[in-house]
């Protein structure tokens, strides 16, 4: 049986190696800005922008079994030149965008037959202490906390988990990405010797909106080729 899934962001990156793997087999409705990249996808479009609107509910089926929220920042500097307006542009993104999307939604997911499956992303850098990371890894870790209280919360009828990637090659990362001298130094910090790929962090994604992690909720998984857990 089909499932209602709802991606928020999920025209490129991730989000859209998530939508290419899902669409068979799945009811998909993406909320995003933009739609070029979906096309000829069967799936239901919702014209959305975390920073400015509400999501138009009106558009959604009844029942949401899944719910994935893409949307995120990567602001890499010193502390000293983060202006407190990056912590509060980082927290409205990753975490408020979040919030009000849920709040829109909850009475959508808890209607599932089955308990429906809310997948947020962190990084790494919220259980690893990362230089250069203060304001995404604040945020971040407050998404973590949201995710571990509502899973509390709204058990049985929601689950809530969390991935936790690191360097991910996206077009989110791509100024840390954009040459091959980058791209050597970046794999090379990893113990694996590489970073990730969306469509690695997209499968993980699609485990967790199945029935095959039906026992798992208030979980964060690092995927981050060892780099949070080993030294190379």
């Amino acid at each position: 049986m089909k499932k209602n899934i709802l991606i928020l962001g999920g025209t490129s990156g991730i989000g859209l190696a998530l939508v290419k793997q899902l669409e068979a087999d799945n009811h998909l409705i993406v909320a995003s800005r933009s739609n070029e990249s979906l096309s000829g996808m069967n799936l239901t479009h919702i014209p959305f922008d975390v920073e400015t609107d509400s999501l138009d509910v009106s558009e959604l089926p009844s029942t949401l079994d899944g719910l994935v929220y893409c949307p995120g920042t990567i602001n890499l500097r010193p502390f000293k030149g983060l202006k407190p307006e990056v912590f509060e542009k980082d927290f409205s993104i990753n975490v408020m965008g979040a919030v009000k999307v849920l709040q829109s939604v909850l009475g959508l997911l808890q209607n599932s037959e089955t308990p429906a499956s809310v997948v947020f992303f962190s990084t790494v850098a919220v259980g690893t202490g990362m230089p250069f990371h203060a304001s995404v890894a604040t945020a971040k870790g407050a998404l973590e906390g949201l995710s571990r209280s509502l899973a509390a919360e709204l058990s049985p009828k929601v689950r809530f988990n969390v991935i936790a990637p690191s360097l991910v090659d996206t077009p989110l990362a791509e100024k840390f990405l954009n040459n091959d001298t980058k791209k050597a130094n970046a794999a090379a910090r990893h113990p694996l010797k590489r970073v990730g790929s969306p469509e690695e962090i997209a499968e993980m994604t699609k485990f967790l909106l199945s029935d095959d992690s039906s026992w798992m909720t208030a979980q964060t998984l690092t995927i981050d080729g060892g780099i949070g857990s080993i030294k190379s």
